[in-house]
């Protein structure tokens, strides 16, 4: 049918078109005049700024898409399913019905298999969207990816989007990437709050997966932040540009500028440097030529003249330099045996000093002492503690009474 109908156009559109060359043919010198008056018809372009062109005003919402734009519907059945894990099934079970009648709403059909552990949606006869059946696999894919209902039926309207990131295969070793997936998370969810926040999107880090409801614009960066937190820069960095993004987007005269000049640059601190080795081998120029060819023992003799001597010459030769070296290895032996007799460097005697005249001992102060020591008896009291204590004991004894 469809086919037919653009057939139809087109011979129609090309029979109109060589009817009008015709006419053009007939009346050359007539079609010249109209044509420029044509011309001189057109709109002029009025003197406007691209930035202008280009901004979408704020408020502004596409039309929303109705029964009258599809009337005929759809051609045929389309369908999605997905499966999801055995700890999802109870909530599954207990939310399907408000899932149905939110589907229900756009003429779509949901069914769950919980044998199989599967969720299904396919459009009906009545269904006029032809993207609500994306929006539908949507929905179960974050209801599979442990997303609540209340935010997964969002997916729905028009102007929300969502995004599910793969984490897991990123990173290999397995501490480093719940280390990883904790920094995004972190402390008490202060990380990813304040991400939602920037990017006016709901995130779920659940397993392997991060999933994202919202905006395009905030679903651009989430996946940044995400994918950057897995290479092991801190989110906290990407953070702090959205917030200065976030304020430069309210001045309208910056909206059209580059904004590089105010984002911060941060500088990877801990860079792992090659450890260098203790022995540097330093390369030669490589050359094309091959290197020399070491002197035989033939042309050293040759050189120093030693070739051309006799056999008794040569043996002479050999007896004097034996004999050179053992005297230098019995004069060596000689020096080590001599050190052996060689007296130590002694010590300046140091002189007794002599004793000082001037500290004089009092007798008199020590016979004081040596008698209070003969009257005091070890461990006995004095007399004046003895006193004292006595009028202690009267006065406890008065207090009684």
């Amino acid at each position: 049918m469809l086919a037919g109908a653009f057939k139809n156009t087109f011979i129609s559109g090309s029979t109109g078109s060589s009817l009008k060359m015709a006419s053009s043919s007939k009346n050359g010198t007539s079609a010249a005049p109209e044509r420029n008056e044509f011309r001189s018809q057109k709109p002029k372009p009025e003197n406007r700024d691209e930035s202008e062109l280009l901004t979408v005003p704020d408020g502004w919402k596409e039309p929303a898409f109705s029964k009258e734009d599809n009337p005929r519907g759809l051609l045929e059945e389309s369908s999605f399913a997905t499966l999801f894990p055995k700890y999802r099934e109870a909530y599954l079970k207990e939310c399907w019905p408000l899932v149905q009648k939110a589907l229900n709403e756009h003429h779509i059909n949901a069914t769950l298999d919980l044998i199989e552990g599967s969720m299904t949606v396919c459009t009906s006869k009545k269904t006029f969207d032809p993207y609500i059946i994306i929006r539908a696999r949507d929905l179960i894919k974050l209801l599979a990816r442990s997303v609540s209902l209340e935010q997964a039926v969002r997916i729905l309207q028009d102007d929300v989007a969502c995004d599910i990131i793969k984490i897991g295969s990123l990173v290999r070793n397995k501490e480093r990437f719940v280390k990883r997936r904790q920094r995004l998370i972190g402390p008490k969810g202060s990380t990813l709050k304040a991400l939602e926040l920037l990017t006016n999107c709901y995130i779920m880090v659940q397993g392997n997966t991060v999933s994202a409801i919202g905006p395009f614009s905030g679903l651009k960066e989430v996946r940044k932040v995400v994918l950057d937190t897995m290479k092991n820069i801190h989110p906290i960095y990407n953070i702090k540009t959205l917030m200065i993004k976030r304020e430069l987007a309210k001045d309208s005269e910056l909206r059209s500028q580059s904004w590089e000049r105010f984002l911060p640059q941060f500088k990877h601190k801990n860079v792992n440097k090659r450890k260098e080795p203790k022995k540097k081998t330093v390369k030669k120029e490589y050359t094309p030529f091959p290197p020399p060819q070491p002197e035989s023992q033939v042309d050293k003799e040759l050189a120093s003249g030693e070739y051309f001597l006799k056999a008794n010459q040569k043996k002479r030769q050999k007896m004097e330099a034996i004999k050179a070296k053992q005297a230098e290895a019995l004069s060596k032996r000689q020096e080590e045996r001599n050190k052996a007799f060689i007296p130590p460097k002694e010590k300046p005697v140091a002189k007794p000093k002599e004793a000082s005249t001037e500290t004089k001992i009092d007798v008199a102060t020590i016979k004081e002492k040596v008698k209070k020591a003969k009257n005091k008896k070890l461990g006995a009291l004095t007399a004046e503690e003895v006193k004292l204590k006595l009028e202690a004991d009267e006065k406890q004894k008065k207090k009684k009474k």
